[in-house]
């Protein structure tokens, strides 16, 4: 297995470019600009999911003396918080199947006790079609309640989670910024 990291590069002309303009926040806790965001993951996403990742920033021009030693914490400090974010949406995801799952059992339950009790009924009042109808429509009624909790539990939770596991991976890697030669 190879244990370097996995390189991703990014050219910018400078330093701002790879920040939102429009974020008033402190340097180290500004988002990343949209598009430079997209590559970055794009291309995290390329990579072995066993590798630690590495981000170069060539730039063409020197940054600002106050801006270049925090850029690494800036970046890393933006995927945490989206990683954070993710985490959250998992748990929240997980909390609605839950909840999801306990409805559509209860009302499972109550639509087969239903289809045995009223199919009986109508069963014993000499309509054995119409009984067959009825228990049959409940008991796809009941199932149809579980259609929810099981979308979470066998499709939904699993993109959230490599999201999360790809955002908390770019919030490890190593940022170095390769400066102009002078």
């Amino acid at each position: 297995m190879d244990e370097t990291p996995a390189r991703i590069e990014v050219r910018l002309r400078e330093l701002a470019q790879l920040f939102n303009s429009m974020d008033p926040s402190p340097f180290h806790e500004r988002d990343l600009d949209a598009d430079a965001e997209e590559f970055i993951v794009s291309w995290a996403r390329e990579h072995a999911t066993h590798r630690e990742l590495e981000l170069l920033i060539h730039l063409a021009e020197v940054p600002p003396a106050d801006r270049g030693p925090g850029t690494g914490d800036a970046v890393r400090h933006y995927f945490l918080a989206r990683a954070e974010l993710k985490h959250r949406e998992f748990r929240r995801l997980m909390r609605q199947g839950r909840f999801s799952l306990g409805v559509g059992l209860a009302f499972l339950v109550c639509c087969l006790a239903l289809g045995a009790l009223t199919g009986g009924i109508v069963a014993a009042h000499g309509h054995p079609t119409a009984a067959d109808i009825l228990k049959e429509s409940l008991t796809i009624g009941g199932w149809v309640a579980m259609w929810r909790p099981l979308e979470i539990y066998l499709y939904e939770w699993w993109p959230l989670r490599d999201e999360w596991r790809l955002l908390e991976r770019l919030a490890r890697m190593r940022v170095t910024l390769l400066l102009p030669a002078a």
